[in-house]
């Protein structure tokens, strides 16, 4: 959004400075994103007059000019043709810079002559594109300074053209008047009110305005009127002057007037050539194969149902977005229809997002602009095209009703304390919200129809707090207990994920945070991509889904980085993961991957390849960290996207804590993963929750008692799953045997067998074991072992 601090000064009547307004403005919340302030280039620049003027001695077309200037008689060689004596030019020194040829001038010598500066053109001045000759002012005393000598005779010259940032939230910001609204209330000035006008119409309107009745809640309203015998052509220089300023190419009175509003008063019009313009106007949805050449040059085909305004021939307009070239004003317009009209926000949006147009109608339709304002932005443009253009107006024609958007909310002055935590006396609040177009009625507060963002309680707090000033905020310790500990403010899935964050962190993963949207075929590559999870309005087609996993996420990463030529990574992310759109349908996770080697974890380590076993181990300490049972089971029930044989469930029961194991290369071939990937899953929700919780850990318990290690070697089918054999085992006495691990494979015996090494260590807890206790527990092991696998020790 730009303006000229001119136009701005139109609507409020200030004193302020440039550097109080573009400062005040960034603390209300409409951010400056620039400033340009033609005076500030030109303020070195001085005036001087031509005493003498004659040829070159060795260039035709060069002459060496006696110049006064505020340090006397200064020698300065020319190329412009009008250079001569008598007249008053604009000087530039020795040491100035010279925006227009981004130079900085020094003494120097043309053609064996010294020269002692330059007489500047406009072009040079950056002031316009003239460049036959310098300057020729037509008064102004030596010495003067050229800022000075523009902003009396030329103010436009010297008007600082401000822009600023427009949030989604603020649409009535999206015209000056807005803006001025906010300053005033600020305090830097006093709010010119906008004229209510009225111009009565001497005759009916032969062009009627419908509304069809499957479009009723996309354009609730819409009115129009007829201009007949206006005269086109070029719009003021005033006119002209303001619209260059922030950036848009005058076309013709009819077209500025209506950009003028767009701008000055956040109320997009369009003008149709009503000569053009066959029966009346009716806003229907397009049907099969409708098209219109638009404005901008382009061809729009419609697909079925898109908004438009039709004649009895077809589309002449983009409802809310732009208008058509076969009805476009041009220079020999004589009869004008013009529009004003409210549409619905999302439709607007959703009709340019597919049609791929933007305007600056677009932009603020899809806002949302001020439909109390239809038919008064109406009135007063059509008084500014009599004005400038002459002609005669209809009455005016309208369908459909301004929709009412009356709504109070109750104001409470001491939630501003409560909420924003500071002291404002409820007077101020009260004028602070008559000043923004609040209508106060006792406690209760009328939201102007120009502030759709503003919805509830809380909102009112917010725009007291923003007038008042958020740098005025103090930072106020919060209040100690009396006694004792204060109560935990985290919840116990809080902590644990705290927890799982800094072991992750521990472990040597570099932390990631990615959008918790991906593409469709991401996610159907990790069980996603449903209806359930699309979004109605993604950012871009790469976001279309909820993510069913972190995965996706972190191999994209991994992806971009091997493109930067670091091949070594180790990336953790932990967050939400969705299997529908309902609440409760989503899970918190923490996933981990390891690309290359284990140098991106430990740089000093010896160099090999990650495996799954590092997976697996970061995945166990994880869960160890967040309190899992350590009675947790391996098995294989696993999803698609991880490598059938090299990937495994941490379980208890069918509920999987955790996954580890090599990403399937189908996966990594989709991502552009160039090598191997393993990685890990940890559900931190599905760890159950100690029953007893107690703030310490539970006590040690240490045995004094020497432990016995026994080992063993069946010779098991093939098929026969280690876990199977460790939890027989340990079901020969549980209360005596500690733990049993797998110390060795051997696998190619005859007959499609397979040898597993085994050692049991069992730890007495009463007293030293005899040799007799010691093999009855053997002999058991062997007997569990046997009866669950068919396995029989190895000779």
């Amino acid at each position: 959004m730009k303006f000229t601090l001119s136009w701005l000064k139109e609507h409020l009547d200030t004193q302020a400075s440039l550097g109080e307004i573009t400062e005040a403005l960034t603390d209300l919340g409409l951010e400056v994103e620039g400033v340009t302030d033609p005076a500030a280039k030109l303020g070195t620049f001085t005036l001087a007059r031509v005493l003498h003027a004659e040829q070159h001695p060795d260039a035709d077309r060069l002459r060496v000019c006696r110049v006064l200037t505020d340090e006397g008689e200064k020698q300065i060689v020319c190329g412009a043709p009008n250079a001569r004596a008598g007249i008053t030019v604009v000087l530039a020194k020795p040491g100035d810079y010279v925006p227009g040829i981004d130079v900085t001038l020094g003494v120097g010598k043309i053609r064996g002559v010294e020269s002692h500066g330059m007489m500047a053109s406009e072009r040079e001045l950056e002031l316009s594109d003239e460049h036959n000759g310098i300057i020729e002012l037509p008064s102004g005393e030596v010495g003067e300074k050229f800022v000075d000598w523009l902003a009396a005779n030329r103010p436009e010259a010297v008007d600082p053209v401000i822009e600023i940032k427009i949030t989604p939230n603020r649409p009535d910001a999206l015209g000056v008047h807005g803006v001025a609204r906010d300053l005033a209330a600020r305090g830097l000035g006093r709010l010119k009110q906008v004229e209510d006008v009225t111009v009565p119409g001497s005759f009916a309107s032969p062009i009627g305005v419908t509304i069809a009745p499957e479009v009723a809640g996309k354009a609730p309203f819409f009115s129009g009127r007829l201009i007949r015998g206006v005269r086109n052509g070029p719009s003021p220089d005033w006119l002209q002057k303001r619209l260059t300023a922030i950036g848009l190419r005058p076309i013709n009175a009819l077209v500025d007037i209506t950009n003028l509003f767009t701008f000055d008063l956040n109320r997009p019009l369009h003008v149709f050539d009503a000569d053009k313009v066959k029966g009346n106007l009716i806003v229907r949805p397009s049907t099969e194969g409708e098209e219109l050449l638009a404005l901008d040059g382009k061809a729009y085909a419609f697909a079925p149902g898109t908004m438009i305004i039709a004649d009895e021939a077809g589309p002449e307009s983009i409802a809310g977005i732009m208008g058509g070239e076969h009805s476009g004003c041009s220079d020999g317009t004589v009869n004008v229809f013009l529009e004003s009209a409210y549409w619905d926000p999302i439709a607007i949006a959703t009709a340019g997002r597919a049609l791929k147009i933007s305007s600056d109608a677009r932009y603020r339709f899809e806002r949302g602009v001020d439909p109390a304002f239809t038919l008064p932005g109406l009135e007063l443009a059509t008084q500014m095209i009599l004005e400038l253009c002459g002609g005669e107006a209809s009455e005016v024609v309208t369908a459909g009703a301004v929709p009412d958007t009356s709504r109070s909310y109750l104001l409470e002055p001491a939630r501003v304390s409560s909420l924003v935590g500071m002291d404002i006396p409820e007077a101020e609040q009260r004028a602070t919200l008559t000043a923004l177009g609040f209508r106060l009625e006792g406690d209760r507060a009328f939201v102007p129809s120009w502030r759709p963002d503003v919805q509830g309680s809380a909102d009112l707090v917010e725009e007291v707090a923003r007038v008042a000033s958020l740098t005025k905020l103090q930072g106020q310790p919060l209040p100690r207990p009396q006694a004792g500990v204060p109560q935990s403010v985290l919840t116990p899935l809080q902590r644990r994920e705290q927890a799982a964050r800094r072991m992750a962190a521990s472990l040597g993963y570099n932390e990631c945070v990615t959008y918790s949207f991906i593409d469709q075929k991401a996610a159907v590559l990790f069980g996603g991509g449903s209806d359930a999870v699309r979004i109605e309005n993604p950012i871009s087609s790469e976001m279309t889904h909820m993510r069913p996993d972190l995965l996706p996420g972190l191999l994209a990463a991994a992806a971009r980085n091997q493109a930067r030529g670091f091949a070594d990574l180790a990336l953790f992310e932990c967050g939400p993961v969705f299997s529908g759109g309902e609440p409760g349908e989503q899970d918190l996770h923490l996933s981990g991957i390891l690309v290359g080697a284990n140098a991106a974890r430990d740089p000093y380590a010896s160099r090999r390849k990650v495996d799954i076993y590092d997976a697996k181990a970061d995945a166990e300490a994880i869960l160890q960290t967040i309190g899992a049972p350590a009675k947790a089971q391996i098995n294989r029930k696993l999803d698609g996207w991880w490598h059938p044989g090299r990937a495994g469930n941490i379980a208890l029961g069918p509920n999987a804590l955790a996954t580890f194991g090599e990403i399937h290369p189908r996966v990594l071939r989709h991502f552009g993963i160039k090598g191997a990937a393993v990685g890990f899953t940890v559900r931190i929700a599905a760890v159950p929750l100690p029953k007893v919780r107690t703030p310490s850990r539970p006590a040690l318990v240490l045995s004094d008692l020497q432990a016995v290690e026994r080992d063993f070697a069946f010779v098991v089918d093939s098929g026969v799953e280690a876990l199977t054999l460790v939890n027989a085992a340990v079901g020969a006495d549980k209360a005596l045997i500690e733990r049993v691990t797998v110390f060795d494979q051997f696998t190619g015996l005859e007959g499609g067998k397979k040898s597993i090494a085994i050692t049991a260590r069992l730890q007495p807890r009463e007293k030293t074991l005899t040799d007799a206790e010691i093999e009855a527990v053997s002999a058991r092991i062997v007997e569990k072992v046997s009866k669950a696998t068919g396995g029989v020790l190895r000779s």
